[in-house]
């Protein structure tokens, strides 16, 4: 079996580090993507010989281009993980951290397909994964911005997988990831409260959002799907 090369944008911390762990692990070559050189260099040296570091702010969509530009191709996956979180209620609203949060997500993951567009496979076995959130669809006070742009990277998914064919693309929309770095820093009691919400009360892991982009980046027969990482939470 041929070597892929995936690029893996946010996999420098939390999901990301570990699904180009993952990767690397399974044979693949990874060119995981952090904001700063030096970071990205010693986190992919620390993943092991078949990843390598590079500089990209996505929030800055004007400089994907040259930050990406030593990224040889073929490209047979892309990964787009990079997330920011942001309360931002309309009562305090803050447009700039706003604007930054969209530009990050929608034009910044935009931009980051169009530049390797000349690199990825043009092939059904090439996979792009677009990250979204629960927010979309189960908002909570503050998440104003957070639910608009995961709403909007669904709206994306489906764009660019009629554009893309035979390329697939899918996004992943993880819930509370009880063993992520985010979530698992939170007090016990607040976890507990959403364990109660879902069957089984377990919340997903770090493993099982792992799977499912594996999974997205393999199958060749799905496309312009919405996956839902939360142990069922939707249900209750």
């Amino acid at each position: 079996m041929t070597t892929r090369t995936i690029v893996v944008v946010g996999g420098t911390s939390g999901i990301g580090l570990e699904l180009s762990r993952s990767l690397v692990a399974r044979g693949d070559r990874v060119a995981l993507t952090g904001r700063h050189h030096a970071k990205a260099a010693a986190i992919a040296a620390d993943v092991g010989p078949g990843a390598s570091g590079v500089a990209v702010d996505i929030s800055e969509p004007a400089t994907i281009a040259g930050a990406l530009a030593a990224i040889e191709g073929p490209v047979h996956g892309l990964v787009l993980a990079a997330i920011e979180r942001d309360a931002n209620t309309i009562r305090d609203y803050d447009m700039v951290r706003a604007q930054r949060l969209i530009t990050l997500k929608l034009v910044g993951y935009t931009e980051t397909v169009h530049t390797l567009l000349d690199r990825l496979e043009p092939s059904g076995g090439t996979g792009i994964v677009l990250f979204g959130g629960r927010a979309k669809d189960m908002p909570y006070p503050g998440s104003t911005t957070v639910s608009t742009i995961n709403g909007g990277v669904e709206g994306l998914v489906n764009t660019l997988a009629h554009e893309l064919a035979p390329i697939r693309v899918n996004a992943l929309h993880p819930g509370i990831i009880g063993d992520s770095p985010f979530w698992s820093a939170k007090p016990a009691g607040v976890l507990d409260q959403y364990r109660t919400r879902t069957p089984g009360g377990e919340l997903a892991t770090m493993a099982d959002v792992v799977g499912a982009v594996q999974f997205l980046l393999d199958n060749r027969g799905v496309s312009g799907t919405s996956v839902y990482v939360d142990r069922g939470w939707r249900l209750t």
